[in-house]
């Protein structure tokens, strides 16, 4: 079954995540494609390495280094069958964390002889929480820009409608409507506000899971409402999966 396609046009000629880590060409397309990946999740590796060596400026370095294995081509040999992207990138950290602390001691603390760093007190289950958390961030914080890039191109204001909401949980339809309205430049109703809350959620929930698609090899609506729900995210996109699961193709007779 195909994917949704990525909302980031420039991924668009290497369709998923895995692709483009397999893809270890040295040409335009996919030397961009891997520079968008380092981009889109910085923010998961960083946080990551940080829980793990409690020393943001070694996070950071070891974050670039990640970032330029990445960049040339070093992770080509990854294989979708070793499960979830987000799995297999947790395995590159770990290993690069490993051969960290192999290091002589000396080259670990620095010239300010700074004490060795250590993991969380509950070792590995809580760097494992702090991946799933990082991840869960920058899946969110993509799904919000690709909201922004989609009210810039269309004038529609789901972007601003969805994030006002957010931002005021307590206040019923027709104060939404009363206090949103000032903010649009426009007189809207309270059955305005409803409909376009939830053409919002819908259209959020689609570029959510669009991401998480690009995540997985060969998607199904099992494996996407797995992983929805391991990120505890299914709440945001079931509408969106409905739909996606409609419009796969229907297996043939004799397949």
């Amino acid at each position: 079954m195909s994917a949704p396609q990525p909302s980031d046009p420039s991924l668009g000629a290497l369709s998923t995540l895995w692709t483009i880590v397999r893809h270890a060409g040295g040409d335009q397309t996919g030397i961009a494609a891997r520079q968008e990946l380092c981009r889109r999740y910085h923010g998961a590796v960083e946080r990551y390495l940080r829980a793990a060596v409690r020393d943001p400026a070694v996070a950071a370095e070891l974050a670039q280094e990640f970032a330029v294995k990445l960049l040339q081509g070093d992770l080509a040999g990854a294989s979708p069958d070793r499960g979830r992207f987000r799995d297999y990138v947790k395995g590159v950290l770990r290993h690069q964390l490993a051969d960290y602390y192999r290091r002589p001691k000396r080259e670990i603390q620095g010239p300010n002889d700074a004490p060795e760093p250590a993991g969380p007190a509950d070792g590995l289950a809580a760097l494992d929480r702090e991946w799933v958390r990082g991840w869960r961030k920058e899946l969110l914080n993509r799904a919000w820009a690709a909201l922004d890039e989609f009210q810039a191109r269309t004038g529609q204001p789901v972007a601003d409608v969805l994030r006002f909401r957010v931002d005021h949980q307590d206040l019923r339809s027709p104060e939404l409507a009363e206090q949103l309205g000032p903010r649009l430049g426009r007189t809207i109703t309270a059955d305005w506000v409803r409909q376009a809350i939830h053409r919002a959620r819908e259209r959020f929930g689609e570029f959510l899971l669009a991401e998480i698609a690009d995540t997985i090899s060969n998607p199904t609506a099992e494996s996407l409402a797995e992983e929805l729900a391991d990120l505890e995210l299914l709440q945001y996109c079931q509408a969106a999966l409905v739909t996606w699961q409609s419009k796969q193709p229907k297996p043939q007779a004799g397949d």
